[in-house]
């Protein structure tokens, strides 16, 4: 069954009941709201701009998005783009999509406008929709871009080379469209991070959006009564799978914009949220913002969130007991996946399994796992190896890169390119990524356990630790440190603090600074990399 059963389903039998709420704290001012459906309550002085939808409103948004789309000659299997930050049009123009019987195509809202083009030639995208955010990337590129494409402006004040959607949508029929959708259609294409280039288009099929929809309920009991708060970006498979869960059970999700500490405590409050996922920089802030006294507890009502849960990159254990030293009732959750494996789950944690903290977990409902040598056999217990996944989420391909997609896909396997280990109890742990390994004087080190050990000093905020070029060993561990806000710390510090690593582990050097991360969490290594090279280390080195 196509995942868009379950929302024709919702508008039968929860129709009135709301369905999506968007929250920005930071917007004051007022805006034109041109879906009448909506519910506007105007900002405050205390209370944060807020708009919602019920399930049935929802259900008829998206039926007009697939009829405009047919009507305007979409036929079964082109691609169409979204380019948007999270609010509350995003999920009705991407369901209206898959309903047109249409592949949905998100975009990383921090593509550049030579990225935007380049993804939307190799996706074949004929139609985008896109925000009042990127008006000035798309006004770069719009003679390429609008080439045999229809572009929508989902926004107030629409620019001369676009079509409103807003004034478009309202005009067809809030009807089901009559496409019949098959597991094995194609449903959307997902995009890699293009940490080492340009992205790699990600196809998928309707199967692996179901698949997500049932793992994502199943692994965390998303119950009718629940409310997820929802705050990383729609564009990537985690957040939108981690929802899905809340479309199973029929159960309401808030879009909240704005990733301040007091930001999600307030709307945790304020919306009786349940579950929150939550990025591991976030989480570690609001640990902070506790300890600075910034933020009090005691000034929300936190009473009925249940479960905290984190992904998209590797979770310090240090960050974990912290947290639950301060929410001791909080279940937890990791959640390990990859766009190739449409997102969260293929291997997770599970809430029963606190008492492993540091394992990404075990397989996830609908997967297996194995992990295994560079001959492609399976490694014994307790080795390292390349962790490999096969089930109903992983991709068709590399779209147009059948080079790239022969690489990684192996008789129904995924190959990660995540070294793992597998413990005595069958837990498997994130070693590091296959290339992001440091050979220096040949020993594998591995960063994410140096990053790991480092984040338990008391006076960092974030590391990250990458491999610098050495003439003698090959390379050497690098750290680059970000400390906590009013604190001050010393090189010695730092290496008086690693003595308690092996030695060949202990980074060779400490740079104090900014440790980059993109929108889902993960530290750029690929940006540190080119900013600590041969020149940028001598220059650090002279004080440059």
């Amino acid at each position: 069954m196509p995942v868009t059963d379950f929302l024709e389903r919702n508008r039968k039998l929860y129709g009135n009941e709301v369905a999506l709420v968007e929250l920005n704290p930071e917007q004051k001012e007022n805006r034109r709201v041109t879906w009448k459906e909506y519910e506007l309550i105007q900002p405050t002085s205390d209370q944060p701009y807020r708009r919602e939808i019920t399930w049935r409103v929802f259900d008829e948004k998206a039926n007009r998005v697939a009829n405009m789309l047919l009507d305007r000659g979409v036929k079964k299997g082109e691609k169409v783009a979204i380019l948007m930050m999270n609010c509350l049009e995003w999920l009705p123009i991407y369901f209206g999509i898959l309903k047109s019987g249409a592949v949905a195509v998100p975009f990383n809202f921090r593509y550049s406008s030579d990225e935007i083009l380049y993804c939307a030639e190799l996706s074949d995208v004929e139609i985008m929709f896109f925000g009042p955010e990127f008006i000035g990337r798309i006004e770069q590129i719009v003679d390429n871009l609008s080439r045999n494409r229809l572009l929508f402006f989902v926004g107030d004040t629409c620019p001369t080379f676009a079509e409103s959607y807003n004034e478009s949508v309202n005009n067809y029929p809030s009807s089901a469209p009559l496409v019949r959708l098959e597991d094995d259609d194609d449903g959307a294409i997902y995009f890699s991070s293009g940490t080492t280039g340009f992205p790699k288009a990600i196809l998928h099929k309707h199967r692996s959006l179901i698949h997500a929809a049932l793992v994502e309920q199943h692994h965390h009991s998303t119950g009718r009564d629940d409310v997820f708060l929802c705050i990383p970006p729609l564009y990537h498979t985690g957040a939108k799978m981690h929802w899905m869960g809340s479309l199973v059970a029929g159960s309401r999700a808030v879009l909240l914009r704005g990733t301040k500490p007091q930001y999600i405590l307030d709307a945790v409050s304020r919306e009786h949220a349940t579950i929150v996922w939550l990025l591991v920089p976030w989480a570690q802030d609001i640990l902070d913002a506790i300890d600075r006294g910034d933020v009090k507890l005691s000034d929300y009502e936190l009473a009925q969130w249940r479960l905290m849960h984190i992904g998209a990159q590797p979770v310090p254990p240090s960050l974990i007991r912290r947290w639950k030293e301060v929410f001791p009732h909080h279940d937890y959750d990791t959640n390990y996946g990859l766009s190739e494996s449409i997102g969260p789950g293929c291997v997770h944690l599970g809430v029963e399994n606190i008492h492993k903290v540091g394992a990404i977990g075990i397989p996830g409902w609908g997967w297996k796992a194995k992990i295994i040598d560079e001959n492609g056999e399976k490694v014994k217990q307790g080795e390292a190896g390349e962790l490999c996944v096969k089930g109903d989420g992983v991709m068709v391909c590399y779209y147009k890169n059948p080079e790239a997609t022969e690489e990684v896909l192996k008789d129904g396997w995924l190959l990660t390119g995540d070294v793992a280990m597998q413990d005595e109890d069958g837990f498997i742990f994130l070693v590091d990524r296959k290339k992001d390994v440091i050979v220096s004087g040949g020993e594998n080190l591995y960063p994410v356990q140096i990053e790991d050990f480092l984040r338990a000093h008391p006076k960092i905020k974030d590391v990250a630790v990458i491999g610098l070029p050495d003439k003698r060993l090959g390379e050497i561990a690098g750290a680059i440190i970000s400390i906590k806000e009013g604190e001050k710390c010393t090189e010695e510090e730092i290496e008086t603090f690693c003595q308690g690593l092996p030695r060949y582990k202990r980074p060779r050097k400490i740079i104090f600074a900014e440790v980059p991360r993109n929108s889902t969490g993960k530290i750029e290594k690929p940006k540190l990399r080119r900013m600590y090279g041969i020149e940028q280390l001598v220059a650090h080195e002279n004080g440059v």
